[in-house]
C-alpha cells in the first residue's frame, strides 16, 4: 500500500510532498501514525524539497528588469575604469545594477576581482588572485567623495591567500574615507576570514558603522553550495562582532531557490537572532550560468513578505525581504529603517 505524507507549513506556504512505501496494519492501529509530523519534516530536509512542477522557461514578471543606461550610470561606470575600481554589481551580475547606479550608488569591491574560493552561486571568478593594490583604498575613498554618497557599501572577494585575508585594506579603506568624508556612514560586507577574531578585530576598530557578513544559506546546503565556508564559524563571527564592540550594528543576507526548505529557512533566522543580529536580507537566487548550482524554484513575493513578517516577530530590527533584494540593495534605507544611521 502506499502511504503518502505531507509535511505541515503554515497555511501561506506552498507545501511540500512526497510518498514512502510501508506495510499497512491489517487492523486498526492505535499508535500515531507513521512517519510523525516531526519525522516528516525532517525526510524533506534530508530529501530535499521536490517540485510538482516544472520550473517556468521564461522569469516570472516580478524579476524582470529595465535594461541599465541612464545618465549617472554611464558617469558611474567610466568613474570606476577611469580609478581602476570594482563593483560586486557587476562581477556579481547584480539584476539591480541599473537602478541602483542609475541613482549613484554602488558597492565597492576591493582587493581584486578573483576569488580564492569557488562558491557554487557566486558569478565572481575564482582562481588565483593577484598581489593586492595597497592603492586602492584611497582611489575608493575618492570614488566615495566624487560621488558625494551619504552611505557607502564596501565589500571584497575571498583572500584566504593573505596572512590577515584582506583584513587591513578593509581597515584602511574605511580610514581613508572617513578622511575624505566624514559624513559618509561606512558599511563593510566582509568575507569570513576563516573566522580569525585578529582579522575581525582590525576591521571593527577601524569603526565602520555597520558590520555585514552573509549566511547565504541552510546548513544543509553548505558543503553544497558554499564549501569553504562553516555554518558554525559564521555564528561565531557574530559572537565576535558582539563582544568586541557591543554598539555595532550587524547585518547578514540569505539567498532563497537553492533547495532549502521554509522551515530550515525560520531556523536559520533564529539561530541569527540569537547571535543578535541586527538587519536581515532575503532575496531570490538566480543562477549565473549552466555552470552553476540548478535553481529549485521561485519564491513568490508573497512568500518573502511572509518570512519578513516572522522576522520582524523575531526580534531583527530591520528585514528586506524580496525577490530582487541583494545584501546592499537599498542599503541606506535599510539603516534608515533599523535606526543604525
Amino acid at each position: 500500500m502506499l502511504l503518502k505524507v505531507t509535511a505541515t507549513f503554515p497555511e501561506e506556504i506552498p507545501r511540500a510532498s512526497f510518498s514512502l512505501h510501508a506495510h499497512a496494519p491489517s487492523h486498526l492501529d492505535p499508535r500515531p501514525p507513521f512517519p510523525s509530523p516531526a519525522m516528516a519534516q525532517q525526510l524533506v530536509q534530508i530529501m530535499g524539497r521536490h517540485r510538482r512542477d516544472p520550473l517556468p522557461q521564461r522569469k516570472p514578471e516580478w524579476l524582470k528588469v529595465k535594461a541599465p543606461g541612464g545618465d549617472n550610470y554611464l558617469r558611474l561606470k567610466q568613474l570606476m575604469r577611469e580609478l581602476q575600481l570594482h563593483t560586486v554589481c557587476e562581477e556579481a551580475h547584480c539584476p539591480n545594477i541599473g537602478e541602483c547606479w542609475q541613482h549613484g550608488t554602488a558597492t565597492f569591491m576591493i582587493l581584486g576581482d578573483v576569488c580564492t574560493r569557488n562558491c557554487a552561486y557566486c558569478a565572481v571568478s575564482h582562481g588565483r588572485p593577484p598581489a593586492y593594490d595597497i592603492e586602492e583604498p584611497a582611489r575608493v575613498a575618492e570614488a566615495i567623495a566624487q560621488l558625494a554618497l551619504r552611505h557607502a557599501v564596501i565589500t571584497s572577494v575571498d583572500r584566504d591567500d593573505l596572512p590577515d585575508f584582506g583584513a587591513f585594506i578593509f581597515a584602511e579603506t574605511i580610514r581613508q574615507v572617513r578622511q575624505r568624508l566624514p559624513g559618509c556612514s561606512i558599511e563593510v560586507l566582509v568575507p569570513d576570514f576563516q573566522g580569525n577574531e585578529a582579522s575581525i578585530r582590525q576591521v571593527v576598530e577601524a569603526r565602520p558603522d555597520i558590520y555585514n557578513h552573509n549566511t547565504e544559506t541552510v546548513p544543509r546546503l553548505y558543503k553544497k553550495a558554499r564549501p569553504g565556508g562553516r555554518y558554525e564559524r559564521l555564528l561565531e563571527i557574530f559572537r565576535i562582532v558582539r563582544r568586541l564592540d557591543p554598539g555595532l550594528p550587524t547585518k547578514t543576507g540569505i539567498i532563497l531557490g537553492l533547495g532549502e526548505t521554509n522551515e530550515e529557512v525560520l531556523e536559520v533566522m533564529r539561530d541569527l537572532r540569537a547571535v543578535d543580529v541586527d538587519i536581515l536580507t532575503l532575496g531570490q537566487y538566480l543562477r549565473p550560468s549552466d555552470g552553476h548550482i540548478a535553481l529549485d524554484r521561485y519564491v513568490t513575493p508573497e512568500e518573502f513578505r511572509w518570512f519578513r513578517e516572522q522576522g520582524m516577530a523575531m526580534g531583527f530590527r530591520h528585514v528586506e525581504s524580496g525577490p530582487l533584494v541583494r545584501s546592499s540593495y537599498h542599503a541606506w534605507e535599510q539603516v534608515q529603517a533599523a535606526g543604525v544611521g
